[in-house]
């Protein structure tokens, strides 16, 4: 069997790297490829990608969703395991892969037709976020080729099986964790900042495609209040330290931000 490793970039010269070194042992030798879909970096994204021994394809960006589904229409394996750019398979994560692609367990799993969930474990200020809803964090990240789309959604986009395909979410679990995609989300306040900025946005056309949003107090300051107890309290987000404490406290700002953003954009069409 054949594997393609699928990955979106855009200047990632920070992450691209260490995300394709992890996967090398599972595409050396002619076992797979690596197919990145870059949307014009500025940086050395691509020339890190090409140096890897990555197939490099440049786009203009369509969105998340269509971004990550051109990827998928490039490659040529059997299987395909898609990452995010600032993700890395673990070692372990690569020794079970290696078990039932191309090891002593690939004659059982040569006829599974579907896909298989990871647990992620997300990463904040250089820490791994394991309460708070944080972890496991499920993805179903592997794939037969031909069973997956990433659904068409603005922000958060998730792969979904198509129908009529096998889903085995617990298969993972066999060799025990930590078998887990790590994610190198926000090693500094000012990335989530980014982050919250621009995912906020994309939160809040996705609701005002709903429907007007009128100004709400309880959607921009009971809503992220309830979101930060809910997390940090009941979910024992304080397991994790001052890092946890922070996490939280920005989600909830992110939260307000969105309906706050909502209400703007639904004001401004009526007003134009």
């Amino acid at each position: 069997m054949i594997l393609s490793v699928v990955i979106i970039t855009y200047n990632e010269e920070a992450n691209i790297a260490r995300t394709l070194a992890s996967v090398q042992t599972l595409v050396a030798d002619g076992k797979g490829e690596i197919i990145v879909v870059d949307s014009g970096s500025t940086d050395r994204t691509v020339e890190i990608a090409k140096s890897h021994g990555a197939k490099v394809f440049i786009e203009e960006w369509k969105g998340y969703a269509a971004q990550k589904n051109s990827a998928i229409d490039k490659a040529m394996g059997d299987w395909i395991l898609s990452l995010d750019a600032d993700e890395e398979a673990s070692p372990t994560m690569c020794d079970f892969l290696q078990l039932i692609l191309f090891g002593q367990h690939k004659e059982e799993f040569a006829n599974f037709r579907g896909g298989m969930t990871f647990p992620r474990r997300n990463c904040f200020l250089g820490r791994q976020i394991m309460h708070g809803g944080f972890y496991p964090d499920p993805k179903l990240r592997l794939f037969r080729r031909g069973q997956a789309r990433f659904e068409d959604r603005a922000v958060h986009e998730d792969l979904q099986l198509l129908a009529g395909s096998e889903y085995n979410p617990s298969l993972h679990y066999a060799m025990g964790d930590p078998i887990a995609i790590i994610h190198h989300s926000y090693p500094t306040l000012a990335d989530y900042l980014d982050h919250m900025n621009r995912y906020s946005s994309l939160g809040a056309e996705m609701v005002t495609a709903r429907g007007p949003m009128r100004f709400s107090l309880f959607n921009i300051l009971l809503r992220p209040a309830a979101t930060f107890l809910y997390n940090y309290i009941f979910r024992l987000g304080f397991l994790d330290g001052r890092e946890g404490f922070l996490l939280h406290a920005y989600h909830a700002v992110y939260v307000s931000w969105k309906y706050a953003k909502a209400w703007e954009l639904g004001h401004a069409k009526k007003t134009s």
